[in-house]
């Protein structure tokens, strides 16, 4: 009788740590699924807001959900539930228009119907002037290489401040057309203004349909500045970057 009695605990309890492993992994999936998403940082496009090794998780209901926020793009259908727009100045991932598929995080700047250009390297929305405050040299590090920028502050209309860098004034990139803005779609750009492909070259990320946001970026949970090989891993300790931990993204 004794053996039979723990032979039963013996299975209630695998059948409970099966339950458990069972719960915990749906709980996983509905997180992943419809609250929060993690992603990293591979190129220097937001530098000085995020550096290459950001790791950081990027909240899905900001702006409802479409296809492209939910994993593999299923269920297929059209539109946002619960949708949203986002606020100028937001920094979001979205689905690179040209293929829907490729993750693309920049800051919005614009929204259906606004008029965004560039003049002489500043930033005008609808008419009006960003304004930007000079704050000294910054040395970004993009994958390795390394550029002495000018370092600004920018001031959104909505009164948003950010942080941007800045090479040069002249150029293309620098003086844009009139943008008008199409209904259902935003206006996304870097904070590394001259490098940075954005929604300023139209025949690449261009204005992006707002079925193709992901989400917005919250909070970093790990930085690591990888100069050294993944395999050496007795560095790791010395490349992570400890100041960047459970930093908001603003």
């Amino acid at each position: 009788m004794a053996t039979k009695a723990k032979a039963r605990r013996k299975s209630n309890a695998w059948v409970e740590n099966i339950k458990t492993i069972v719960y915990a992994g749906l709980i996983a999936v509905v997180v992943r699924t419809v609250l929060y998403e993690p992603f990293n940082i591979p190129s220097g496009s937001m530098i000085p807001t995020l550096l290459v090794g950001d790791y950081l998780f990027v909240a899905k209901y900001s702006y409802g959900y479409s296809r492209y926020s939910l994993p593999f793009g299923w269920p297929p259908f059209s539109g946002r539930i619960f949708g949203s727009l986002p606020h100028r100045g937001d920094v979001a991932v979205f689905k690179y228009p040209r293929d829907n598929s490729t993750d693309y995080i920049k800051r919005i700047v614009g929204l259906p119907g606004d008029h965004i250009q560039m003049r002489q390297g500043e930033l005008y929305i609808n008419g009006q002037l960003c304004p930007r405050k000079p704050e000294g040299d910054y040395v970004a590090d993009d994958n390795g290489i390394k550029m002495v920028d000018r370092l600004y502050q920018e001031t959104l209309p909505n009164g948003v401040k950010h942080a941007i860098i800045k090479q040069t004034d002249e150029g293309d990139v620098n003086n844009t057309p009139d943008y008008v803005i199409p209904p259902d779609h935003v206006f996304a750009m870097g904070d590394n203004r001259d490098n940075s492909a954005d929604s300023r070259f139209m025949n690449g990320v261009g204005f992006v349909p707002v079925e193709n946001l992901v989400g917005k970026a919250e909070i970093i949970f790990f930085s690591v500045n990888a100069e050294q090989p993944w395999w050496e891993f007795w560095w790791w300790p010395f490349e992570i970057r400890w100041n960047r931990l459970l930093m908001f993204v603003h």
